[in-house]
């Protein structure tokens, strides 16, 4: 990785957070935290809520860059950054594509395909018909997932028609899309993502059916284990496969893949994240700090991701 630049050479940078997606309030928290972090360094940053205030501020403010650590639509979609990129000001992270496939899980789903990356069967729910064939096509249990959402929400397993129905319905609250995976048995794993090459696998155990909103940011039963346990060949492998996984969908900077191992061994990869969760139960801090990186290095290697894009 290449030496931290001066606090000074990055200029006044707003830090993006909160936005008016479900998942504002994670959102503010990863904010907080990544401009406490920027500040307590020498960095000249400030509080950006799109919410609060409009992107023609940036402007008149004097900004230099924006670190985006706003997640869910409006800011992981591709939104934010096609709007940074007509002001001319650079951000942090994927850029508009990969951004937006990357938070479609339909999409990412399709990509993966054609570039033969293993991940787990899956089908469309658009009608009560839908989830009538996804009972013969996929079996059970199966994951239902809105396509659009982080953060696990509106996510859930079921192991019946009766619960496939109920699942189906409650993720059509959420305004986009609706998808089920077929569940895998297996140890779960996300892979950290920065400037093109990964850090330490993180193995996720939780006594919860899945790695839900709860497991992510409510509940202390959640063990995360870094070393994941896997031999240094198979993390190798692991690490290099989510890497190509993530520049397929055109991810670029820094983000997280995740990704399951079934009873065979095989990978399963579930989805990428561009803009991943940066609070105190958050994982990329957690790998860097397996890596040696303290969270306010890695805010400031994340920071210069916003120098690739040739807007600097």
């Amino acid at each position: 990785m290449s030496m931290l630049k001066s606090p000074e050479s990055f200029g006044k940078v707003a830090v993006a957070m909160g936005g008016k997606a479900a998942e504002r309030d994670i959102s503010l928290l990863s904010g907080q935290a990544v401009l406490f972090a920027l500040q307590k360094q020498g960095v000249d940053a400030v509080q950006f809520d799109t919410q609060v205030s409009d992107l023609d501020d940036l402007k008149r403010m004097g900004v230099d860059r924006v670190f985006n650590i706003m997640h869910g639509r409006g800011g992981e979609d591709g939104q934010l950054q096609g709007a940074l990129e007509l002001l001319g000001i650079p951000y942090t992270g994927s850029g508009v594509l990969g951004s937006a496939l990357g938070m479609d899980k339909l999409r990412t789903k399709l990509c993966w395909l054609g570039a033969d990356i293993p991940t787990p069967e899956w089908m469309e729910l658009k009608s009560n018909q839908d989830v009538e064939r996804c009972a013969t096509q996929l079996g059970f249990p199966v994951m239902v997932k809105p396509a659009l959402e982080g953060s696990s929400l509106g996510m859930a397993k079921a192991d019946n028609k009766e619960q496939l129905h109920e699942a189906y319905k409650e993720a059509s609250t959420f305004a986009c899309e609706v998808m089920a995976e077929q569940w895998v048995e297996g140890a779960e794993f996300t892979v950290a993502i920065l400037a093109d090459e990964a850090l330490p696998l993180i193995r996720l155990e939780t006594p919860n059916d899945f790695y839900d909103y709860e497991a992510k940011y409510t509940t202390n039963t959640t063990q995360y284990h870094c070393p994941c346990g896997l031999s240094d060949e198979q993390e190798r492998v692991l690490q290099a496969l989510s890497v190509r996984a993530f520049k397929v969908l055109g991810g670029e900077g820094w983000g997280r893949v995740d990704l399951m191992l079934d009873q065979t061994g095989q990978p399963q990869l579930l989805e990428i994240n561009t803009v991943p969760g940066m609070t105190d139960h958050s994982l990329v801090p957690m790998a860097a700090k397996q890596a040696g990186m303290s969270f306010e290095e890695l805010v400031l290697r994340i920071l210069e991701t916003s120098l690739i894009r040739g807007l600097a």
